[in-house]
């Protein structure tokens, strides 16, 4: 270009011609409209996303304050010690809630080091943090940079949930809201609150939520105890719990540890001899030896007494609260409860030693001394390649390798051998292999989907209760034979009726007798043939030595004689026993109930003197009412926990023992001396104590054909009961080793407790009287105690009012003649008689039970009683006179009487 003078003229020139002028005038007017659009665009785009902004903050969440206490915590029952026995955690609920004062300034000084290390600063969000992650954005094009401060992180994981967005928009959107919620939650709450919530809701890996919980998952230690080493290993899980689990992850975990240490040096939070210390300690090693141990302690699978106490606190919940059934559910496994329970561990531990050891029950075979087997529960489902299933079922594993049956229910080829399997088995590897190979043959040797379910259940199985029967309180419980595999499995301790046969002799016929009907332990009943009045249904003693003969209550329940025990109830009334065991507790007796059959069952009859119930009882209900006999009368609901306390630790629960008279105190103690007897004289001495001092009450009891086997019994100190046999009702080889069993544990636990010698204190208002036990009036002596076949006085004790005040009239003193065993006759000589003692009672012929006549011939029923007992129409034929006989009357009349009496008639 010309810059000349001549060539700036000549431009000016140009400048001022017409056309240059419009032409200036034009691009002067474009570029105010451009300006003028880029002004109104801008306003209008700052309008934009100032409303765009505005609608994210007006559509953010609430954020409430309950929201950070109720985010799940895991809940406690304890023993009766106070030690903690189970923990009951939902999914992320495992947390034991710590405050900040608890949580040492270390620990919180490592969690914010490495996650917010401005956290004291700012006021909820990190806008360095903030400007740091935009760069991240324009360069990775991702929203992941972690910008978050440990408010924005509670919000993100509690309100947020989780922060799990699909797309850019939905994490942007959440992002803004966050933040917009952080800078309002820091203006509410204190740093200490906002730190608090944050240390107890972090996911800390390996299950473990809240500091406190990984404290002790980690190390087995209390917050307090934690070093800097190991709270730098806490610290950096949280931003990923899983990939930098100390156990799992150990590499990845040591990197950001030592960045924790790194921080933690130069913010001023720990010294140089510190941090070295840290560096140098090899807690990795540590973790992993404390965490291998600690597999084989965790309790994973709950016990039966907690199996009870869980469905106990729930009802609670609901009946006692208005709790629906899902709100006590969340209450239970994310509500931080605390549960103090009622069970003794040292006593559970040793229920449990003697439950899991095989030693203790049968071993394994079918003869008498054996009696223990498997009992097979399998299905079987099998998907071919379009996913359509076949189901078999255990019955076509049984056919696939057996033709038949035989008498013993084992399944056995055609070709012989005994290559079958049934039901109950006494191999388990057999059954498996067998199982293996039928598995094999329907899934085409492994080639098609399958799902198979197969449990082998040892049987026969068992149960016992273990009850304080002074207070009420469940000390311990075990509701199945060997390790307990699974939680809220079968109870038979608390959930299952089985028949009781024998032991409601006491609780159904006996004490309501005695109780309620005048009757004592003196009163006797004539064991001897006995039907079920109205009916052809024998009643048949337990023993097969015939009958008895007249035979007291004591003897009724130290010999467990079923025919006195239905004779007594009978003679007191049906009714009158149903109303006592409604009285002890017993919730599945029914009356004049209709069945889905249409039929009326009903329990008021004379068989629940011998356990004959619809339902049955649990061995819990069972133990309660001989506990309540154990305590002089005085029924104590079974009682498994005393309080439940919120997280706070205000009570929401309180179980005091809910008690009642249900029998005299002098009842209660003339059953237990009698079932004194049982254990030293009677049917059941075995569960006497062998190497501990202390007295022994109790009853057994047996069900139709052994199905059902039990002991109940009690010392001074304790009730319990055990009951053992199969779940499907099959009879047992062995029918003793119950009572071992029972002896074992409870000898045992004495022992622990070491227990003082203690009697069962008799009450004032027991008296004694001396008695004829074969008619239970006051003794005759000299006439009593020289009966035939030995002395029938004995010291009884009674209930003050109720000592007879008959003499014995079922003894008489007869001369006998040594020649004929008969009554001497005035011709018997001197030194042929002898002076005895006989009974007087009716004797009886046997009845045919089809046609309820006697049998013919007719046949005399022999008892104990029969060799003793006086014929007065008898008398010695040995020693009469010439020409003399003895008539149907049993008098002497000679043959000239009978001529004379001929005479006299034809005259």
């Amino acid at each position: 270009m010309d810059y000349g003078r001549q060539g700036v003229a000549d431009r000016q020139k140009d400048v001022r011609s017409t056309t240059s002028r419009l032409a200036s005038k034009f691009w002067i007017m474009i570029l105010r409209i451009l300006l003028i659009t880029i002004v109104a665009a801008g306003i209008s785009g700052v309008m934009a996303v100032g409303g765009a902004f505005k609608g994210l903050i007006d559509t953010s969440p609430e954020v409430q304050l309950v929201a950070f206490n109720d985010t799940g915590f895991s809940s406690t029952s304890y023993y009766s010690d106070g030690t903690p026995a189970q923990i009951f955690a939902g999914a992320q609920a495992n947390r034991i809630y710590a405050t900040i004062d608890e949580i040492p300034l270390m620990v919180q000084h490592c969690i914010i080091s490495i996650e917010d290390e401005r956290f004291y600063e700012h006021n909820g969000i990190d806008v360095r943090g903030i400007l740091r992650a935009a760069v991240s954005v324009v360069k990775e094009r991702e929203l992941d940079y972690g910008a978050s401060t440990i408010t924005q992180q509670i919000l993100k994981n509690i309100v947020f949930g989780g922060g799990k967005e699909s797309n850019f928009l939905e994490k942007l959107k959440r992002k803004v809201q966050e933040q917009y919620l952080a800078i309002q939650l820091d203006s509410v709450l204190t740093k200490d609150q906002i730190l608090e919530y944050y240390l107890n809701y972090c996911n800390f890996g390996n299950g473990n939520y809240g500091i406190k919980t990984a404290a002790e998952g980690y190390f087995g230690k209390e917050i307090a105890e934690l070093t800097l080493s190991e709270a730098a290993v806490i610290a950096p899980i949280a931003y990923s719990p899983t990939l930098r689990n100390p156990i799992t992850h150990p590499e990845e975990n040591a990197d950001r540890r030592q960045s924790c240490l790194d921080s933690m040096l130069r913010l001023g939070w720990c010294t140089q001899e510190e941090y070295d210390e840290a560096m140098a300690d090899d807690v990795y090693t540590r973790i992993a030896a404390y965490n291998s141990n600690k597999k084989g302690r965790t309790i994973t699978t709950f016990s039966y007494f907690t199996d009870e106490l869980i469905e106990q606190v729930i009802a609670d919940l609901q009946t006692d609260l208005g709790y629906t059934a899902e709100e006590a559910q969340n209450m239970l496994y994310y509500g931080g409860i605390s549960i103090e329970t009622t069970q003794d561990k040292e006593i559970q531990d040793i229920v449990d030693k003697y439950f899991t050891d095989e030693e203790y029950f049968p071993p394994f075979g079918f003869t008498s001394s054996t009696g223990s087997c498997y009992e097979l529960t399998y299905a079987l489902s099998v998907f071919d390649e379009e996913d359509k299933p076949t189901h078999y079922q255990r019955s076509d594993l049984l056919r696939y390798f057996a033709d038949y049956v035989d008498s013993e229910g084992l399944y056995y080829h055609q070709d012989g051998g005994n290559k079958g399997i049934s039901e109950l088995c006494l191999s388990a590897d057999d059954i498996n292999a067998k199982i293996d190979e039928y598995r094999a043959a329907r899934t085409n040797n492994g080639q098609l989907k399958y799902v198979e379910n197969k449990i082998l259940t040892p049987q026969p199985q068992a149960s016992f209760t273990i009850m304080d029967q002074a207070t009420g309180k469940v000390l311990a419980v075990y509701g199945g034979r060997g390790k307990k595999t699974g939680s809220l499995t079968l109870n038979r301790a608390t959930n299952t009726f089985r028949q009781v046969g024998s032991t409601f002799k006491v609780l159904a016929s006996f004490l309501p007798a005695i109780d309620g009907a005048g009757l004592t332990l003196a009163t006797v009943q004539d064991d001897v043939q006995y039907f079920y009045p109205g009916t052809n249904k024998e009643v048949i003693n337990w023993y097969s030595t015939g009958y008895r003969g007249l035979q007291s209550i004591r003897a009724g329940v130290y010999n467990s004689l079923n025919i006195v025990a239905v004779k007594t109830l009978e003679q007191v009334g049906a009714a009158l026993g149903y109303e006592y065991l409604e009285k002890l507790g017993f919730s599945s007796l029914v009356k004049n109930q209709i069945g889905e059959d249409g039929k009326v069952y009903s329990d008021v009859n004379l068989a629940i003197a011998l356990g004959g119930l619809t339902y049955g009882v649990t061995n819990l209900e069972l133990s309660a009412g001989y506990a309540a006999i154990a305590n002089g009368g005085i029924y104590n609901k079974p009682l498994f926990y005393t309080r439940v306390l919120d997280s706070d630790g205000n009570v929401l629960l309180e179980k005091n023992t809910e008690s009642r008279q249900v029998m005299k105190t002098s009842t209660a103690w003339l059953l237990t001396n009698a079932m004194l007897d049982t254990t030293t004289i009677g049917t059941a001495t075995r569960p006497a104590f062998r190497n501990y001092e202390m007295p022994v009450a109790g009853k057994t009891g047996t069900s139709t054909k052994d199905n059902d086997l039990w002991f109940a019994g009690f010392t001074p100190y304790y009730t319990a009961s055990i009951w053992t046999g199969y779940d499907n009702g099959f009879d047992q080889k062995n029918k003793y080793y119950q009572q071992d069993l029972w002896r074992n544990i409870m000898e045992e636990i004495h022992q622990t407790k070491q227990l003082e010698y203690a009697e069962f204190e008799m009450p004032d208002s027991i008296v004694k009287a001396v008695i004829c036990t074969k008619c239970g009036n006051l003794a005759v002596m000299g006439l009593c105690d020289e009966a035939e076949g030995g002395s029938c006085v004995k010291t009884e004790f009674f209930a003050k009012g109720t000592v007879p005040t008959q003499k014995c009239n079922c003894h008489i003193r007869v001369n006998i003649c040594k020649s004929s065993k008969k009554p001497a006759g005035e011709y018997c000589p001197a030194k042929k008689v002898v002076s005895k003692v006989l009974l007087i009672k009716p004797e009886y012929y046997r009845i045919d039970p089809e046609t309820m006549l006697p049998v013919d011939p007719p046949e005399l029923i022999t008892t104990w009683d029969t060799p003793y007992i006086y014929h007065p129409d008898e008398i010695c034929d040995k020693h009469l006179p010439e020409g003399a006989t003895i008539d149907e009357d049993g008098n002497i009349v000679f043959e000239d009487d009978e001529e004379e009496e001929l005479e006299q008639v034809g005259e």
